[in-house]
């Protein structure tokens, strides 16, 4: 099993990243809090990483914090979350603000995540209250500055909040409503998701 990854960032196309680790490029998939502090491509990055190996299919999931990876590898637990909607869980909110939703019992705000309805807000609720005890408060968050301004900003961000899970037209007008001149893609997509998020 692959559980960590120290090499050179090559490429990072949300969520994918290509880290080249001894002449070998790994393909990384990693949620938007990992992203927004990651160096800038040719740099070296260090990745807690999670290897999921299925019948038909092999992925690896990064991270730059154990606290991350620790509830993406609790919400997998959780019947009916895949790692599509663990990602989108660790993209929209911090690992600490998570927490303090699941312990308050906040069914309302979790169903604003991407692919989490109701009943599945319930189970995360039921099934990780007591898993997250200490998350609220000892790990750190997903604040950090982007790295870096793609070539199409607005275009990147688009791409990366469809695969999030979110429709089309709510990606089209999140971002119109929030992309500035300017911005990197990673800006605009933080934007956007606390738009949807409403935090």
């Amino acid at each position: 099993m692959i559980g960590r990854l120290r090499g050179t960032l090559l490429s990072k196309q949300p969520p994918a990243l290509l880290v080249e680790v001894g002449g070998v490029g790994y393909e990384v998939e990693a949620p938007m809090s990992t992203i927004y502090d990651l160096p800038g491509i040719g740099q070296e990055v260090i990745l807690l990483t999670h290897h999921a190996v299925k019948e038909d299919s092999v992925a690896l999931y990064g991270f730059l914090r154990e606290g991350e990876r620790v509830l993406f590898r609790n919400l997998l637990k959780v019947s009916g979350i895949g790692a599509k909607i663990a990602l989108a869980v660790l993209s929209g909110v911090s690992t600490e603000h998570f927490a303090r939703l699941v312990q308050a019992g906040d069914v309302v705000a979790l169903t604003k995540i991407p692919g989490i309805g109701k009943k599945t807000a319930e189970r995360i609720v039921v099934e990780l209250r007591d898993r997250v005890e200490g998350m609220a408060t000892n790990l750190p968050g997903a604040s950090g500055m982007p790295a870096g301004a793609p070539l199409d900003a607005a275009g990147e961000a688009t791409v990366a909040l469809q695969q999030l899970g979110y429709k089309p037209v709510e990606v089209t007008r999140l971002v119109q409503k929030v992309a500035a001149d300017g911005d990197s893609a990673e800006t605009i997509i933080r934007k956007a998701l606390r738009a949807a998020l409403g935090t």
